[in-house]
């Protein structure tokens, strides 16, 4: 089970996030968590919670792409092992937000996100599990052959997610089930910047709703803006009448700052387009920005693997405010 961090009036108390894997990779989520390791030197993993965090976009996965959005199963799979190789652990957005990311000591978070609702990210068969070939059976797959890779992501959808209908919802429970967020993309997919202040929280709270109705118990916590159009007002994107937001997505074509530095924005966390390193935009890409971030370590987040302190070399920015008494300089 996730365990819960907490930073309240620059006091962080946590409660543990842990995965594993059984034969079945789809119950990953609900193995019981290991015994905690022993502290670890965080100069010794050159450990750096102020680092940058590459928040991933992803849209169809799909075997013959038509846009630079769409990546094909074989891509989508690859770039998941590289993620794993290279020592990440996916997380989701509202824990990223929140600053609960409890991962090993020498990990880089990870966030997976997937926009629209499209069946290619998940279907579920006959057995009730993800279809082969669908982006959740390949990312359940990865995690069982890379232990300590967490199958979460977090999935932002519209009306109708997953093929609508009960195959739709029954889809959504199970993410919520396997411990995947379930985030809103609006009801309708809605342009806010464009859209009058009243449609625009409509259209949220439609969305934000649907969810509700289809997960009972469950209440969205971020949202993916639709085409990455904020609204004039950027609160609206965050908080209305029917919905109460902690993290807001843009598009964006760069790494997000660490949830503790000065410069993170909650309302206005950028993401990375999931790419090759070809083809148009590709220098905005995942594969451009997964090369900068491996040649350039010190600047991505580093976990020190103990969630009660903050760590970070000594002469770099100092966190947040909130976060000064948690702040740990080595």
């Amino acid at each position: 089970m996730p365990r819960l961090r907490i930073v309240a009036a620059a006091v962080a108390v946590f409660l543990a996030a842990g995965c594993g894997t059984d034969s079945d990779p789809a119950e990953s989520n609900s193995a019981a968590p290991a015994p905690a390791p022993a502290p670890v030197d965080p100069a010794q993993v050159q450990a750096n919670e102020l680092g940058r965090i590459p928040v991933l976009m992803y849209h169809r996965i799909i075997t013959t792409p038509v846009s630079v959005y769409d990546r094909t199963p074989d891509d989508f799979r690859a770039e998941l092992e590289r993620l794993a190789r290279e020592n990440y652990v996916p997380v989701t957005t509202a824990e990223m937000a929140a600053g609960r990311i409890d991962i090993p000591a020498g990990a880089h978070p990870v966030v997976l996100t997937f926009d629209d609702g499209d069946p290619t990210q998940i279907t579920l068969g006959p057995d009730g599990k993800p279809a082969p070939n669908s982006a959740v059976r390949i990312l359940l797959d990865v995690a069982a052959a890379h232990p300590g890779f967490r199958p979460v992501a977090s999935m932002y959808v519209n009306a109708e997610p997953f093929g609508g209908g009960p195959a739709g919802a029954a889809a959504l429970r199970w993410l919520h089930d396997n411990g995947f967020e379930i985030g809103n993309h609006t009801f309708g997919h809605l342009n806010l910047r464009t859209a009058s202040p009243e449609k625009a929280r409509q259209d949220i709270a439609r969305g934000d709703q649907a969810i509700r109705q289809a997960v009972p118990g469950y209440q969205p916590v971020t949202l993916a803006l639709p085409f990455g159009a904020r609204p004039r007002d950027p609160q609206l994107a965050a908080r209305g009448n029917g919905y109460d937001y902690s993290g807001v997505l843009l598009v964006g074509a760069n790494p997000a700052p660490s949830p503790f530095a000065e410069e993170f924005t909650p309302l206005a966390i950028p993401r990375i387009r999931s790419q090759g390193p070809n083809g148009s935009e590709a220098e905005f890409g995942s594969s451009v920005w997964l090369d900068k971030m491996a040649a350039s370590p010190g600047t991505r987040y580093t976990s020190d693997g103990n969630p009660a302190v903050i760590s970070y070399p000594t002469g770099k920015a100092s966190p947040a405010a909130q976060y000064a008494a948690a702040a740990s300089p080595y």
